[in-house]
């Protein structure tokens, strides 16, 4: 049994998960639905889609003008040539200054492991997103790219809470939020770190863009002395107009919002005249294979803007769940990004080709392209003589109607004795008309 087969089996096993993970894809994906009444979405998929292939296409130059800016503003910028590197440097500012950090939701930083090389150095990890507060109570990884505790129900967070709060809470989910937000308040004034996340970086300005709808993105980035900001290298844009273009793409696509409840763009550390914000701002980018990739045809898998809009709409993430994926991304995103950074070759599979991402992605990434070329190249690098021509026959055989209908109507019959249709079916009805 594969990774895969074996995640997501122990996913389809939990009841609250399978009841959750769709039931909340689905409403987001029809809040992203009613975000873009109104709006022609296509001309502004379109402007996007050129946005990012510029941004990709031009990405040494606009990598090296953001750090000139954010350096001239007094930033210490970092370029890590791999997750482990950007994770020795996060870990060796924090232990300059202290034994706490609080995180706002960043992918990257997931990508790279950071709280567990940050744990294993002494370090106090606090993450402040709720969704985020909520998965790391539970010793888990999040499961969404935007929704991280999208598989929990009220009852489980309670369940959670409780102990932390030594007395009972209750279901109420305002209850609930008002709790972690007393909770992590605290932590928000004691901590000498604060760590975020980069959701866009203006080359022309030097300017790192938040998007949060919670303010812990702005308690991280400007109560502590210290501000860590880690980037994909691939979230650079080229200029403001760009990013006018990029910003209400990614709102409407992730939460149905024309603009999310906070929108913060910060130029560099307290400048001498300012009253608050961090003494220090250092801004890690993060290459991780993201520069191979970019020589590879999957380029444009790098225009993505994490708006999590392909894993709403995707009938395989909605019965498994992110974590099936078995890395940090899930959905169609993560069937093809993890093989091409991660190297998990098997995620090419991990989807029904129904192309329903390529209709939601905000950027026309065309996901399910990707997910075909990295099935031939698995099957170009693994498959044996005798399954090349299995399928050679049944390409020939299924490319003339009367071999079509003779092959339908043995596998209708034979289908048990045979292992390979034993396999397909034991997750698929395999219907024969006649």
């Amino acid at each position: 049994m594969s990774g895969f087969e074996a995640r997501s089996r122990a996913a389809l096993a939990d009841p609250r998960k399978r009841a959750n993970v769709p039931r909340f894809a689905e409403k987001a994906a029809l809040n992203r639905v009613r975000g873009f009444e109104g709006v022609d979405l296509e001309a502004l998929r379109a402007a996007g889609e050129a946005a990012r292939a510029r941004a990709i296409a031009d990405l040494p130059r606009l990598l090296d003008a953001l750090q000139a800016k954010l350096e001239a503003a007094g930033a210490v910028v970092h370029r890590a040539a791999t997750g482990a590197d950007a994770a020795r440097y996060v870990t060796d500012v924090v232990l300059r200054h202290g034994r706490m950090v609080v995180k706002s939701k960043s992918m990257a930083s997931e990508e790279i492991g950071l709280n567990d090389h940050l744990e294993a150095a002494g370090v106090e990890v606090v993450e402040t997103d709720l969704g985020e507060f909520i998965v790391q109570t539970a010793g888990e990884a999040p499961e969404h790219i935007i929704i991280p505790a999208i598989h929990k129900t009220t009852g489980q967070v309670r369940d959670l809470f409780e102990p932390l709060a030594g007395r009972p809470i209750g279901d109420d989910p305002a209850e609930l939020t008002r709790f972690a937000r007393a909770h992590l308040r605290k932590r928000f004034l004691e901590a000498p770190v604060g760590i975020t996340g980069v959701n866009f970086a203006v080359a022309e300005t030097g300017t790192i863009v938040l998007v949060t709808n919670e303010g812990n993105g702005r308690m991280c980035s400007s109560l502590p002395k210290v501000h860590v900001a880690i980037m994909g290298m691939e979230r650079v844009v080229a200029d403001l107009a760009d990013l006018a273009v990029l910003l209400p793409l990614l709102t409407r696509s992730g939460t149905g919002q024309k603009i999310t409840s906070y929108v913060t763009m910060l130029n560099g550390p307290r400048r001498r005249e300012e009253g608050d914000g961090p003494e220090e701002m250092h801004v890690v980018i993060l290459d991780n294979g993201r520069a191979r990739v970019r020589e590879t045809p999957y380029r444009s898998v790098l225009h993505c803007i994490r708006c999590g809009a392909c894993q709403n709409v995707c009938p395989v993430y909605r019965q498994v769940g992110g974590t099936a994926y078995g890395w940090v991304y899930g959905g169609p995103i993560g069937a093809v990004l993890t093989p091409l950074l991660h190297g998990d070759q098997e995620l090419g599979h991990a989807s029904s080709l129904c192309a329903a991402c390529d209709d939601v992605c905000p950027v026309r990434i065309p996901l399910h392209e990707l997910l075909l070329g990295l099935r031939r190249d698995r099957a170009a690098d693994s498959a044996g003589a005798l399954e090349r021509l299995a399928f050679r026959l049944w390409s020939l055989a299924w490319s003339r109607p009367w071999l079509y209908r003779l092959t339908v109507r043995m596998a209708g019959t034979a289908r048990g004795p045979l292992p390979l249709l034993r396999r397909w079916t034991r997750t698929r009805d395999l219907e024969v008309h006649r």
